[in-house]
Parts: structure tokens; C-alpha cells; sequence
């Protein structure tokens, strides 16, 4: 890697900006450029354009952007589109025309086709048609995924991309509504816990298939990706192991110790049915999760309670 001493993480009070820099610095990499929304609106050209001027990164990786669960994609799709959008187009614009040689670019296996093959390759990207609950956010990352690569072959540039699968671990959201199935079991079932609940309603049915990785495994990946000189125009990162919500949610209930009945609401979206994605060109490059789910989950589960209940696993 070069200009390992200007990286610019955008988006780093997110879960995987913060595990990014966690990364960053357990390499002992010198300290990277962060800034928070008041100090650059990423979904604003002109401020972003004079930001990159003026610090003038060596390396770029983009984890901004604006996330959440089923309900918040479906009901907000305006909204992820625009702002995510925005946000890959105006840091990748910036870079190129400012010459910065490398950018990185964290899209999601959401891109992807609803009915795509299972394990999901790279090449199954625009094949059919697109899951409808994420199909906002789901465009605003492939219009930066192919953004990066017809700026690689145009102007000989390093822009490239990631595609994570499902993500968990310390610093996600635990809201409510707006948050992933991961962050959203944890929260309820450990609710359910302090509160000796009779049951946990769940939403869906229970048995789509979902993948997940421990974020601080993708930041691994990342940081990986970008040491490679030649790096493909976009790879998946996942664990490459699979397991329903409901045996999901009954892993989240055993680490939690929660004694409540678990029930599931069938009227509330599934979304896709299953969604493994191929992980076969990273690894045959070399990297590989280190962490597995259930010592992921419980690790999550401890990290959660000193944040929100203040009370030891």
C-alpha cells in the first residue's frame, strides 16, 4: 500500500468505519482522516470536492452511508437512494478528478439479484431483478460499485469495491425499527431478559437463510483487499455459512440466557428467502474470517449490555 500515512476513512463513526480504524491501529498504521457530517455533508459535492482538496488522501475507503433494517429501506427508499448515491458519487468524482490514486468502496450483497444463485458470485450483479424492500439502497450501491470501475478503465485508476454480507458486531444500531435482524434480536430478546417477558415477537416467519460476518472480520477483509496491487473491480466478503433467523434468534436467546417463548409475526416481510454470497475469489486470494458466530454473538451480546443496560453478561 502506498500513502499508508493519508487514508481517509469516510464514515467512520459508523460500525464499520470504527471497526476500520480499530484495524488501522492494531497494524500500528499511522492515525487516518475522519470527519464527521458537521464537518463535511458527504451528500454535498462542492463541500466534499474542497474537503478531498484540501486534505488530499492517498487512499480512500468509502463506509458512509445511510443504513437500516427491512421496514426503513421499504418505507425510505427515496431517501437511501438519493443520499447513498450522493455520497459514493460525489467521494469518487472528488478522487478523480483531484488524481488520488486509490479508492475502496463498501457497497453490500444486497446489489444482487432476489432470485440469484445460491452461493451468490460476483458475476450474478444486473442479471434480473432486484429484491424490492432495498431496491433504493441497492441501486445507490451499484451505481458506486460501477462508478469505481469505469473510472479504473477510463483513467487507469485503483477503484474498487467490497460486498459484505450481513453485518454485526460492537457500535451497530439497535434501534427499534431502522435496525438489521442481527442488532434488532439482540435488543429484543435481551429486553425480554430484564424485563422476564413470556415471549419475543419476531418479524417474518423465521426461515429465510441469512449470512453474517463480525464486522471487525470485514475490516480485516478490507484492509486486506487494499494491500493487493491488482484487486478485482469488486469482491463479496462474507463467512460463507448460512443459518435461518429462527435458529439465529434461538443462538441470540441461549448466549443471552433469556427464558422467553419465542413467537414470529408472518405478517411482517421475509425479504429473500436465502442470501449466501460466494466468497471463493477473496479466499483464493488469500484471506478468510477468524471470527466465528457464536463467539461473535457473544461478544456482541456483552458489548451491548455496557452500552444500553449497564449490567454484566
Amino acid at each position: 500500500m502506498k500513502n499508508l500515512d493519508r487514508i481517509y476513512v469516510a464514515g467512520h463513526r459508523g460500525m464499520v468505519g470504527m471497526a476500520i480504524l480499530r484495524a488501522i491501529k492494531a497494524l500500528g498504521l499511522p492515525k487516518p482522516i475522519t470527519a464527521t457530517r458537521k464537518e463535511v455533508d458527504l451528500t454535498k459535492q462542492a463541500k466534499t470536492a474542497r474537503f478531498l482538496e484540501t486534505e488530499r488522501p492517498g487512499v480512500i475507503i468509502i463506509a458512509a452511508a445511510k443504513v437500516g433494517g427491512i421496514e426503513a429501506n421499504r418505507s425510505e427508499r427515496g431517501d437511501f437512494l438519493y443520499d447513498n448515491m450522493m455520497i459514493s458519487a460525489n467521494i469518487i468524482h472528488s478522487a478523480r478528478q483531484l488524481g488520488i490514486q486509490r479508492v475502496l468502496f463498501l457497497g453490500s450483497t444486497c446489489i444482487y439479484p432476489r432470485m440469484a444463485p445460491q452461493p451468490i458470485p460476483e458475476k450474478a450483479l444486473l442479471t434480473s431483478e432486484l429484491e424490492p424492500t432495498n431496491e433504493g439502497y441497492a441501486l445507490a450501491k451499484i451505481t458506486g460499485l460501477k462508478l469505481c470501475q469505469y473510472y479504473r478503465e477510463e483513467f487507469g485508476l485503483c477503484y474498487h469495491s467490497a460486498m459484505p454480507t450481513n453485518l454485526y458486531g460492537p457500535g451497530d444500531n439497535y434501534h427499534p425499527q431502522n435496525s438489521h435482524v442481527m442488532p434488532a434480536l439482540i435488543r429484543k430478546i435481551e429486553e425480554a431478559r430484564l424485563r422476564n417477558s413470556s415471549h419475543v415477537t419476531i418479524w417474518g416467519s423465521g426461515t429465510p437463510l441469512r449470512e453474517f460476518l463480525h464486522v471487525d472480520d470485514l475490516a480485516n477483509g478490507l484492509l486486506f483487499l487494499l494491500q493487493l496491487e491488482n484487486p478485482p473491480n469488486w469482491a463479496n466478503i462474507g463467512s460463507g455459512e448460512e443459518i435461518t433467523i429462527r435458529d439465529l434468534a434461538l443462538m441470540i436467546k441461549k448466549a443471552s440466557g433469556c427464558q422467553a417463548e419465542l413467537k414470529f409475526d408472518t405478517s411482517m416481510p421475509d425479504g429473500p428467502p436465502r442470501k449466501l454470497c460466494d466468497t471463493t475469489l477473496i479466499r483464493s486470494l488469500g484471506w478468510k474470517p477468524q471470527i466465528s458466530l457464536a463467539d461473535g454473538i457473544a461478544a456482541t451480546i456483552k458489548d451491548y449490555r455496557a452500552k444500553y443496560t449497564h449490567r454484566e453478561a
